[in-house]
């Protein structure tokens, strides 16, 4: 029954430190990548939130914004509650998101003549966004006044656009409004300002 009695060596003083660094490079590690998570959470939800409440990005598509936007470029939207005659702005219909340019605003009155000239109040648009004039497809009697809280709008590419000339379409409401479309970010040799 008697047993030796067993030795346990000791580490040294050198393999302790050694062991105390490695420990403390691992909590130091895995304190920081915590850390860069948290910050690249915090990152991604703010920009979400910026770009559903202030400034959404859309993709175009169609040719009805031609051209001014073509199908596919990448646009930026800013939320805005007020919109000047030939502003680009997106809005709601039928749950799509339609990209039309403002011709006109509440109280307006828009004249169009056959060779697709706009007047809005009796004064000939200058649009150098349109390349060639239309008059496009309308049900509409002209002169037409635009009613209280509503935008009359229009694409650029007058030939093929259905916009406020349409009855099916009409005159947009302020609340159907998106925002302002403000800058094109694709194609990348395209990036600009938009007016």
């Amino acid at each position: 029954m008697n047993e030796k009695p067993k030795y346990v060596t000791l580490p040294t003083e050198e393999a302790v430190a050694a062991e105390r660094e490695r420990l403390n490079y691992q909590k130091r590690y895995l304190r920081t990548l915590r850390t860069t998570v948290y910050a690249l959470v915090v990152v991604a939800a703010v920009a979400v939130l910026i770009a559903t409440m202030v400034l959404p990005v859309l993709q175009v598509s169609g040719s009805s914004m031609e051209p001014t936007l073509s199908d596919g470029d990448v646009i930026v939207l800013l939320k805005s509650g007020e919109f000047e005659t030939g502003d680009l702005v997106g809005f709601y219909y039928q749950n799509k998101l339609l990209l039309k340019r403002v011709i006109a605003g509440p109280g307006d009155v828009v004249d169009i003549d056959e060779d697709g000239s706009v007047y809005v109040n009796d004064k000939l648009l200058d649009e150098p966004y349109v390349t060639e004039k239309a008059l496009g497809e309308t049900d509409r009697d002209y002169p037409y006044q635009v009613p209280e809280g509503r935008y009359f709008v229009m694409g650029d590419n007058r030939t093929t656009s259905i916009d406020s000339r349409s009855t099916a379409i009409g005159c947009i409401e302020t609340d159907q409004i998106l925002g302002k479309v403000i800058l094109r970010i694709w194609p990348l040799e395209q990036i600009s300002i938009l007016h």
